[in-house]
């Protein structure tokens, strides 16, 4: 489970699950689904209600062969499916778009077509090892955290306890869940791209 606060009290719920348990989810009716989110989740929360429709879609990972093409570029999830965890899709896409604008007011500042395959192959370049590499680490963490093996379980626990006692791994772990390892774009950095 992970909760994703929202407004007005509200929150969405990512249920993660292996097919068949997802399927017996989805087929029941919106009291017992609360009931099992309850049984399973505790009562911290207070009272749920469904505020919407809920869905279902299978994990996996998947990054596009190519991010871009002439006059076309691919950003968030259009250019990557990772697995749900700690919103590391919204970071990547974050650093999609700011990768994307720098790449082309560089372009334009140099009198280059925006839209060019060569201007376009810049960002592609900067962007596609980043998201690889994070679509690896997310799927490597979802089947670290979802395994019952007690081998790989007292593994991961330690893994974690020294993550959490040596102050420069936590800091690496914690920007590296945050999005903030490789090259920055300006944007991401606080700064402003360059107005010409």
């Amino acid at each position: 489970f992970a909760i994703l606060p929202m407004t007005e009290g509200r929150a969405n719920l990512v249920w993660t699950e292996k097919s068949k348990a997802a399927d017996a989810a989805m087929e029941l009716d919106d009291a017992d689904f609360l009931d099992e989110i309850r049984r399973r989740f505790g009562d911290f929360l207070g009272a749920l209600s469904l505020a919407g429709p809920r869905w279902s879609y299978p994990l996996g990972i998947r990054v596009a062969e190519r991010f871009v093409a002439p006059r076309a570029a691919l950003i968030g999830d259009a250019a990557r499916r990772i697995h749900p965890i700690a919103g590391q899709g919204l970071n990547l896409g974050f650093k999609d778009v700011a990768a994307l604008a720098e790449t082309l007011q560089d372009a334009r500042a140099l009198g280059l077509d925006w839209g060019g395959l060569d201007t376009l192959e810049r960002y592609q370049r900067w962007r596609r090892f980043d998201s690889v590499a994070m679509a690896l680490a997310c799927d490597g963490f979802n089947r670290l955290f979802s395994t019952d093996a007690a081998p790989v379980r007292a593994l991961r626990d330690f893994g974690m306890s020294v993550v959490d006692k040596i102050a420069p791994a936590r800091r690496v772990f914690m920007r590296a869940a945050g999005a903030d390892l490789g090259a920055l774009p300006k944007l991401l950095n606080g700064e402003r791209l360059d107005a010409a």
